[in-house]
């Protein structure tokens, strides 16, 4: 994920707060997570139960997390790393060993979310949340519902409409890929040279390439936006002009992991706090305030039933099957820099 991704995917919210860790005590835990993904809700009843008081931080990228840890960054406890940022925290030894697998509550979470190759056993992180990347769109404007790609590129085409897509190197590029039957993680200089035409096809229906498109698909300014599962809280604001499609040709998934830090200066606090949300009634409350899935199966049953019973939410395991998540690419990510500037200086 790239800067601000994860702070507009989820709920929508543009607010970002900047605490940082207070004076460290025994009875304090320094949480530092994406911008407003988690409810606050969750946090107050940890404190509540455990009498322990939370700081929470926030950051809008995993890089930006990274470089902050890096850095000589003290008093953090937990990250909430995607997972191939948590397979690259593994290799530099920034995480802590937990065991939460071995504790009682880790029978809630669906094994199919052990994606980290580092820990595929669950000994370091606890599954958090996840989520798709799609098609926010506008029916009204589009006369239609739509399937995928295709189908959205037809229609603006044959209408003279304009969509946009994600400022995004990798989930761009992704599109390309996947459109042309290739792996989002593929470092083929020829698949994402194609990948790179097809996306430069599309340009003369793009609008704009940004993060900042919800408002503009909801007012019909433009059609649609490539964007993340979180915009679901526009939909259910107005299911009757709008939709989100997970695309039949494929989309990418996200998925974030709770992680202790080994600097972390209150592990006891930030064990229990993991193991705190392993309890399907916490998971459910956190998703409640959210339109992202959970890996905590029995939670599932306990969220407000337009998101229990959404589909784009919780997809089927048809579904899941079309979607592909991002790896740790190491070297490989300069082919997709090359890439990424023949699509942005494309005319």
């Amino acid at each position: 994920m790239t800067i601000l991704k994860g702070v507009f995917r989820r709920l929508g919210l543009f607010a970002l707060t900047a605490l940082l860790p207070s004076a460290v005590l025994a009875d304090e835990l320094n949480i530092y997570n994406w911008g407003e993904y988690i409810n606050p809700a969750v946090l107050q009843k940890f404190e509540e139960e455990t009498k322990i008081k939370v700081n929470l931080s926030t950051y809008s990228s995993n890089e930006e997390m990274l470089a902050k840890i890096q850095g000589g960054a003290t008093g953090y406890d937990i990250v909430f790393p995607s997972v191939h940022m948590q397979d690259i925290m593994a290799k530099l030894n920034l995480l802590e060993k937990t065991d939460i697998d071995s504790y009682e509550g880790f029978k809630n979470i669906d094994p199919r979310f052990l994606r980290a190759k580092s820990d595929p056993k669950g000994e370091y992180c606890l599954p958090y949340a996840f989520g798709t990347v799609g098609i926010l769109y506008n029916r009204k404007v589009l006369g239609k519902d739509i399937t995928g790609w295709k189908d959205l590129v037809a229609t603006v085409k044959a209408k003279h409409l304009k969509f946009t897509l994600l400022d995004d190197m990798r989930e761009v590029l992704g599109v390309g890929l996947m459109l042309n039957g290739h792996s989002v993680n593929s470092t083929n200089p020829e698949e994402l040279s194609q990948a790179a035409d097809t996306i430069i096809d599309m340009k003369p229906y793009v609008a704009a390439f940004t993060y900042d498109s919800r408002p503009m698909v909801e007012s019909g300014d433009i059609a649609a936006a490539h964007f993340f599962v979180g915009s679901m809280i526009n939909v259910f604001g107005n299911p009757k002009d709008l939709g989100y499609v997970i695309p039949e040709e494929g989309a990418t998934m996200y998925q974030e992991d709770m992680c202790v830090l080994k600097t972390a200066p209150n592990k006891a606090n930030a064990i229990k706090f993991q193991q705190f949300y392993t309890r399907p009634d916490i998971a459910a409350l956190n998703v409640s305030q959210q339109t992202n899935g959970t890996p905590n199966v029995p939670a599932r049953q306990l969220t407000p039933e337009n998101i229990k019973n959404s589909k784009e939410i919780n997809p089927t395991d048809e579904t899941m099957k079309r979607l592909q998540i991002f790896q740790d690419l190491g070297g490989g990510l300069r082919q997709f820099d090359r890439a990424w500037t023949k699509v942005k200086t494309a005319q």
